[in-house]
């Protein structure tokens, strides 16, 4: 069985999709599609711009989920038999895509509206995220709970990767107690928000009003939602689902095996860089895993489907 999943923030780099948008109308016409829904020209974003203004929340979640959703145009008639799709929180909005709940110019605009919303909730400093390697869940989940503020777990990424968010002074104490406690690694990360934690209500609230007003149709594939590691079909239930992502942790580990339980032996990653593909391999080495970034990758894709 296939699943297709699609990256979220961190993927991104200065020139991802341009060898598609070079050699395909029809991600041309994608791109097109997502300048005049935000009024930026995606192009010029994702293949001329900076590191540094592409690192901006506003202006990553909307150049991922166009590349994701304009290099899926090419490849989707290759994947008959999808029996789910999935994304790493923005990701989600490249599943919803894919799947049917979403046209895709109203994700785009909701994406960029989330990641304006994100950026606002907490101001630039006051919050962190840490990486938190080679310690059980539980164990991260009790310290984080012992620290007196705001830190909690954000992404459940794999069996050897927690990370957690909140106030930045909590994030550190949380960090060097578990560190202590016998951490392998434990990596501040370079983030301009405490993303999925509580401290992101405020963006949750914005978020609500701009989904409210958007159409959700029922999926024709289910999606599996990063805050229950389930499937959902209903459209509405997904438009719940999305505001909640917002403050909730990412489950991506628990999802992976709730698609492996179901049945799914390979993983098709769709967009910039590979790094979900990493995290299938650390939760189980015996899932298969392709991923669909660049042109070349095409031919891996045709022989990866063939097997």
């Amino acid at each position: 069985m296939l699943a297709v999943v699609f990256p979220g923030q961190g993927s991104q780099y200065v020139g991802m999709g341009k060898d598609f948008y070079e050699s395909f109308p029809k991600v041309r016409d994608i791109f097109e599609i997502a300048s005049n829904s935000i009024g930026i020209d995606m192009a010029k974003l994702c293949f001329h711009s900076t590191d540094e203004e592409l690192k901006l929340t506003e202006n990553t979640q909307p150049s991922v989920l166009t590349v994701s959703i304009a290099i899926y145009e090419v490849i989707k008639e290759m994947l008959t038999d999808v029996s789910f799709y999935a994304g790493h929180s923005l990701g989600e909005y490249s599943a919803c895509v894919a799947s049917g709940i979403m046209n895709f110019s109203d994700a785009v605009y909701a994406v960029r509206k989330r990641g304006q919303f994100m950026q606002e909730a907490v101001p630039v400093g006051a919050g962190a995220m840490a990486a938190i390697v080679g310690v059980p869940f539980e164990l991260v989940e009790r310290v984080c709970s012992e620290v007196e503020g705001v830190v909690e777990p954000a992404n459940y990424n794999s069996s050897e990767q927690i990370v957690i968010a909140g106030e930045k002074d909590k994030v550190e104490e949380a960090a060097k107690r578990l560190k202590e406690l016998g951490a392998k690694r434990v990596v501040m990360l370079n983030v301009s928000a405490p993303f999925h934690c509580s401290l992101m209500e405020p963006a949750a609230v914005k978020l609500k009003k701009i989904l409210d007003d958007i159409d959700f149709f029922d999926a024709n594939v289910p999606v599996v939602s990063n805050v229950t590691a389930r499937d959902v079909v209903s459209g509405s239930e997904e438009r719940e689902l999305l505001v909640k992502q917002v403050t909730s942790s990412v489950k991506w580990y628990q999802s992976i095996l709730f698609m492996k339980e179901k049945g799914v032996d390979l993983f098709v990653e769709v967009g910039p860089s590979r790094i979900l593909s990493g995290l299938i391999k650390k939760t189980d080495r015996g899932l298969k895993t392709i991923n669909v970034e660049k042109l070349s990758d095409l031919d891996k894709l045709e022989k990866g489907l063939s097997l």
